[in-house]
């Protein structure tokens, strides 16, 4: 039984950690109402104008649409729900997620590189296959300084064990974010 109302839940990680597979999967767990938000549906209702989130020239567009998504998370979060926010946010995004006035959780899926680049390829269809944007972001995600506490090695862990972890987690309190910590 999950009974987080009122909480958010950032879960990110590199392409292929499994975070929306994850997200999915505790959305539908028992407890407190829930909303899975998924980040990379943020980027997509960019119709025109829209730039690669990982390119340097999107640095307004990403401030943006992260200062939208932490907005619709705390609205629903303040509206009973638990959310969970599974995309790519990085340290560098947590600012505006910092001020919301619900309790936050950050967990950070660490797959080793060769299954995440392994996942990615596997999946097809319209998703990041390029090993060299998802050894970038695996990278940029591999060294967190003092969020390194929030990472959990995932390695070859089955999905309903990287769901137990997650749930361990975020549970424990001891992957929340307090608003002391500098980001």
């Amino acid at each position: 039984m999950l009974d987080l109302a009122g909480e958010i839940l950032i879960l990110t990680g590199p392409p292929g950690s499994g975070k929306t597979t994850t997200a999915q999967a505790l959305a539908r767990e028992p407890g407190s109402p829930k909303v899975h938000l998924h980040a990379d549906d943020f980027w997509h209702v960019i119709k025109h104008g829209a730039i690669a989130p990982y390119l340097p020239e999107a640095h307004e567009q990403n401030r943006v649409v992260m200062d939208v998504l932490a907005k619709a998370a705390e609205g629903y979060a303040t509206g009973g729900y638990f959310v969970v926010l599974d995309g790519i946010i990085g340290p560098w995004f947590l600012p505006p997620f910092m001020a919301v006035a619900v309790p936050l959780h950050y967990v950070v899926l660490r797959p080793p590189i060769n299954l995440a680049i392994q996942r990615c390829r596997e999946r097809g269809g319209d998703t990041l296959t390029d090993p060299g944007h998802i050894s970038e972001l695996h990278r940029q995600l591999s060294s967190l300084g003092e969020l390194e506490r929030h990472a959990l090695p995932i390695d070859q862990h089955s999905r309903e064990e990287v769901l137990k972890m997650v749930i361990e987690a975020v549970t424990s309190g001891a992957f929340r974010l307090r608003p002391q910590q500098s980001v």
